[in-house]
């Protein structure tokens, strides 16, 4: 039993040395950024090569989110369908208001609990849609960051607005400004600099691009399907 117990203990110090390890491997320390005219160019050249302006003239979209959230966004009156599992909310995002369907059949508390998570589903299920275009937002700062690879990117941090202000995203763009991965320093993951791709480009009926899959070091995944 003793013997057993002490290679359990080995066990679990191995794991959690190689997860501290990791750590330090995998975190990155925000990096400085140098803002003004360049860093706001080099937004404006990324929003080009995205087609904002089709963007912004874009009536709605439609589109699921990891196979599990489903979204119809009437973008021209902000008005979104959110349905997963049973549940189905007519969202207003700009008051954090809705309409329940079957609404007779649940509480107020119940309700609002179903309203209040539909709109933390969008606020965070939309960035994976559509995060690109939204780089000169209120509350946006905006400077070119040289990362610890010898990389440009475009970071963007968000001083306002969201859930977690305060959030910073270092956009990497191909050599015709179109976003090819994102790294993040964000507040509801532990490390700093995880980075996932920006690829699988599909191009809407209006000519705007969303891209389509966002791969975590070619092990995870966070696809948006059914996009229309």
């Amino acid at each position: 039993m003793k013997k057993a117990l002490r290679i359990l203990g080995i066990v679990i110090l191995s794991i959690v040395l190689l997860f501290f390890v990791g750590f330090l491997i995998i975190d990155e320390k925000l990096p400085e950024g140098e803002s003004g005219p360049e860093a706001d160019l080099m937004a404006e050249q990324m929003l080009a090569a995205l087609n904002k302006e089709a963007w912004d003239k874009t009536d709605g979209v439609s589109w699921t989110f990891t196979g599990i959230h489903d979204y119809d966004w009437d973008k021209e009156n902000n008005v979104v369908g959110v349905k997963w599992d049973d549940k189905e909310v007519a969202l207003q995002p700009a008051s954090k208001t809705g309409i329940v369907a079957n609404g007779e059949n649940y509480s107020g508390a119940e309700v609002k609990e179903m309203v209040d998570m539909s709109w933390d589903f969008f606020n965070n299920d939309s960035f994976w849609l559509c995060a690109p275009y939204k780089v000169f937002d209120p509350g946006t700062e905006r400077s070119i960051v040289t990362l610890k690879d010898g990389r440009k990117g475009l970071k963007v941090t968000y001083t306002s607005g969201g859930t977690t202000p305060g959030d910073s995203y270092v956009w990497i763009l191909d050599d015709e400004y179109t976003p090819v991965a994102v790294k993040m320093w964000v507040g509801i993951l532990p490390v700093g600099g995880i980075e996932f791709t920006w690829e699988n480009y599909v191009y809407l009926s209006s000519g705007a691009m969303i891209a389509q899959d966002h791969w975590l070091y070619g092990a995870v995944n966070i696809d948006i399907t059914n996009v229309q």
